[in-house]
């Protein structure tokens, strides 16, 4: 696939760095040559310096043939503007952009073939605060990423010592919940993934990543940590975009403090906010926060735009109480770095959180779900099985007779209403929502090739 990515920032580069491993045509524009030498010396890719939005620059990119354009420039008018230019002068097939200002996401009728055409929309603070809302709803949990509308949760949870199922087989899961279908898709250990069979042991401290229905989530996490007391007590600091919709979504459900060191954005927040509490002043203020009684906190989330303040609040509130605190932050050295720290329990990365969305409409064949698992290691995929025995690889066989690329198992299957576990009987039908999941990310392509529907199949 020939793509072009406008913008070679942080989520520009992230994106390139994932689709060029995978045998695309990739070509960056950015105004900065120094940027774009880097991202050549590290990747097999084309750049071109220049304004994303002139059509001379994206003729030299090679719009002309383009089968996509990812604008992801830091302005949300460039990115618009681009894909205006790629539709009305290269007929460009797919044009996604990054649009992160509610001014233009609260009227969705600027964005259709006969206005602002653009296919795909991607708003980082909208899947932060969703990623965020679903961490706070399960304690204890890494990850948790939402497939098939909702209804299958994979959840990343650290196994501790003297949990039910840790040192034990994973076949004795059944055993365990008789009532609860659940499959264990990857375990982690040391960095290093496992592949789960039944005779494979959970240790303590194994990463486990779990599939289950939406509403088993708990009772199957309760079986490899002891389970978190639920989130009453909430506080955020930042009243950035991402700082202030949180608040939004968690302020009839929870008790929300908002720490905001602006005092007009922190006077504007209140009076858009109905019953969260907004205080003015400096998240890393230890008297502050103490005040606020920190050490009786459920969650302390730092949603500032400075990477370095998000982290030492974090590690401030931890220190003096917080039972959890999550970390927005930036750059992807840092990230690795504070995951899973003593200080930190989650660090949350909005290019992973983007980079997942994005990829949904990159890849072959009908994938509607893509997630990044543990930051780029592991992908999690949702593909819908179209076609007949004659012409899918997947229709009418058994799971243990689809030749699944090495490090890819299948880890549940949504049947309409139903979701069914990924047994090696299980026979996929027509329409069936297929969640994968892959330690290896260079077979991706693979994968994709096995839900692409053929001619004649031979």
């Amino acid at each position: 696939m020939k793509i072009i990515i406008l913008g070679a920032g942080q989520v520009g580069a992230s994106v390139a760095h994932n689709l060029a491993s995978e045998a695309n045509d990739i070509t960056v524009v950015d105004t900065n040559p120094r940027i774009l030498q880097d991202l050549q010396d590290r990747l097999d890719l084309r750049t071109v310096v220049g304004s994303a939005t002139h059509p001379a620059v994206l003729m030299r990119a090679g719009a002309d043939d383009a089968d996509m354009i990812i604008a992801v420039t830091n302005s949300d008018e460039s990115n618009m503007v681009a894909c205006q230019v790629a539709y009305t002068l290269f007929h460009t097939p797919t044009k996604i952009a990054r649009v992160r200002a509610l001014e233009y996401l609260s009227y969705p009728q600027l964005f259709a073939p006969d206005s602002i055409p653009i296919d795909v929309l991607i708003s980082p603070e909208q899947l932060v605060t969703q990623y965020v809302k679903r961490l706070i709803e399960h304690p204890g949990a890494l990850q948790v990423l939402d497939f098939a509308d909702g209804k299958v949760r994979l959840v990343g949870v650290r196994a501790y010592y003297g949990g039910p199922l840790v040192g034990h087989e994973l076949s004795t899961l059944r055993e365990h919940m008789p009532g609860i279908r659940t499959r264990v898709a990857a375990i982690f250990r040391r960095g290093q993934p496992i592949i789960p069979e039944g005779n494979t042991t959970i240790e303590a401290g194994d990463e486990v990543f779990f599939i289950a229905a939406r509403k088993n989530i708990r009772a199957v996490m309760s079986e490899l940590r002891k389970l978190e007391k639920p989130v009453k007590r909430i506080i955020i600091a930042g009243g950035g975009n991402i700082g202030k919709r949180l608040a939004q979504v968690l302020e009839t459900r929870y008790q929300v403090k908002l720490i905001e060191r602006n005092p007009s954005r922190s006077r504007a927040i209140s009076e858009d906010l109905r019953r969260t509490i907004v205080l003015l002043g400096d998240a890393a203020d230890e008297d502050l926060l103490l005040e606020e009684n920190i050490e009786n906190t459920d969650v302390f989330c730092a949603l500032t735009n400075d990477d370095e303040a998000n982290i030492l609040s974090s590690m401030l509130a931890k220190r003096r109480g917080a039972r959890m605190v999550m970390a927005l932050i930036n750059r992807p050295a840092y990230v690795d770095l504070v995951q899973g720290s003593e200080d930190i329990d989650i660090a949350i990365s909005p290019q992973q959180a983007t980079i997942g969305s994005l990829l949904a409409h990159i890849r072959r064949g009908d994938v509607v779900n893509v997630h990044s698992l543990r930051r780029g290691a592991a992908e999690a995929i949702e593909a819908v099985a179209h076609g007949d025995p004659t012409s899918s690889k997947v229709i009418g066989r058994r799971i243990d007779e689809i030749k699944l690329p090495k490090g890819t198992t299948i880890g549940a299957i949504v049947r309409g209403d139903e979701v069914l576990m990924g047994h090696h009987d299980l026979v996929i039908q027509p329409e069936d929502h297929v969640i994968l999941f892959l330690v290896d990310k260079t077979r991706i392509g693979e994968v994709e090739r096995l839900f692409q529907v053929g001619v004649t199949f031979l």
